[in-house]
Parts: structure tokens; sequence; C-alpha cells
């Protein structure tokens, strides 16, 4: 089963400081039968306009996975952790049995696009932490990029539940493939370009939610940039 979700279908909010599209159930977005997809509960695609920003704000027992597509967007929290995720980089924190954080835009005047996925933990109350790191844009053209995983795939990284981002670039020359197995869920979400998915078309924007599939195949790539979520 491959539920596709045009870009147009999902919940749209600008709050002059930040536009947002919000693919589950969040904020004022009420949505009782649109709360998760398997472990994912939220998937929000953000442009924070330059000097914008979310002030410190709790969060607890959530895997929190941020994507900087475009400008710098700066992470503060009460651990002491301070750093500035730019494109290319990928950021996990773990909010465990508790962490206060903030989020600015660190430009002033350029916006900031990001994608923040949250991930329910398989446990709860565990210690907070935070850690980022820088992936190499050739290590996904043309082929999936593992960046986050349970700590069980090299080079990713981790976060308290048996689930997988990936994410991979992709031109009219090239396929890619991903096998899922029984009772997997998978999520693609289609962040510029076009691609094939299985014989379904989907544009910029476009989500898939994906069940019982054993195999997805990613084609006809028109400068297509992608993340993929193998989840349970």
């Amino acid at each position: 089963m491959i539920q596709i979700i045009p870009s147009s279908q999902r919940h749209h909010a600008d709050h002059g400081w930040l536009d947002t599209h919000w693919h589950f159930s969040f904020g004022d977005y009420v949505d009782r039968k649109n709360m998760h997809w398997g472990a994912l509960r939220v998937f929000n695609d953000d442009t924070i306009r330059g000097g914008g920003g979310f002030d410190f704000h709790p969060h607890h027992d959530m895997e929190i996975v941020t994507i900087v597509l475009r400008g710098e967007l700066e992470h503060q929290d009460n651990l002491g952790n301070r750093g500035v995720i730019r494109p290319g980089e990928v950021q996990v924190m773990s909010a465990g049995k508790g962490i206060f954080h903030a989020e600015r835009n660190f430009s002033e005047t350029e916006p900031c696009q990001l994608l923040q996925v949250w991930i329910m933990p398989r446990h709860h109350r565990t210690p907070p932490r935070w850690e980022q790191k820088r992936f190499d844009v050739i290590g996904r053209r043309g082929k999936l990029m593992p960046v986050v995983s349970a700590g069980d795939v090299p080079q990713t990284l981790s976060i308290d539940q048996d689930a997988q981002i990936y994410l991979c670039a992709l031109s009219a020359d090239q396929r890619a493939t991903h096998a899922l197995a029984p009772r997997r869920k998978a999520y693609l979400f289609v962040i510029e370009g076009h691609v094939d998915l299985n014989g379904n078309i989907l544009e910029a924007g476009d989500q898939a939610r994906i069940a019982d599939e054993s195999q997805l195949d990613l084609a006809n790539g028109r400068d297509a940039e992608l993340i993929l979520l193998d989840l349970p």
C-alpha cells in the first residue's frame, strides 16, 4: 500500500516569522485521524524568517531530528550544548526525561528552511543528549545514504528507536532501491524535484505513506532530493 498525499493537502500556517507545513497533527492543528505513521509522530517543513526562532521550551520522551535545507539554524539547550546547523548537517536531540532548548535563525536577514522529524522512542525517562554531524553530499548522489539509525548502522547518528533515515539525490539516469522487512512502514518526502516510486509520480512537497511493500523502487528523478524513513 502506497498512499500519496500531495503537497497541497499538507496543513499550512504562516505565523509571520514562521511559514510552515505540518504533515501530522501538531500545535493548533488537531486531526485525530492524522496523529502518526508508525513511530513517526511529527514531520514539519519549516521556514524561519531572518531574526526569528523558537524561544526556550521543553521536550521529553521524543527523538527529534533536524535537517537544515538552506540557511543556518542555531541550537542552544540547558545542558550547555550550543551549535549552528547548516545544509549537509543533521542534528539529533534525544529529549529523554526532559530538556529545554531554543532554535533560532542564525541570520537576521536570510530565511532558514529545515525539516524537523519527531520519532517516538522505545524507552522513556532516559538521559537527554544532543549531537550533530556533517554528511558529504556526494554520499547521497544516486543512492540512499543512511544518516540516522538505532546505532546499528556505521557512521550514522543514533536514536532510541529501531528506525532509519536516509537522504538521496536522484537524477534521471539513476535508480535507488530499498527493501522493507515484513510489518515495517516507510515514509518518503520529496524535498525538491520529481521522482517515480513504484510507478507513482511524486512532485516536490508530496509525501508517501507506505506499508505492506517488500521493495521500494525510486527512479526517473528530475533533480530529486528525497528523505526516506524506515519505521517500526
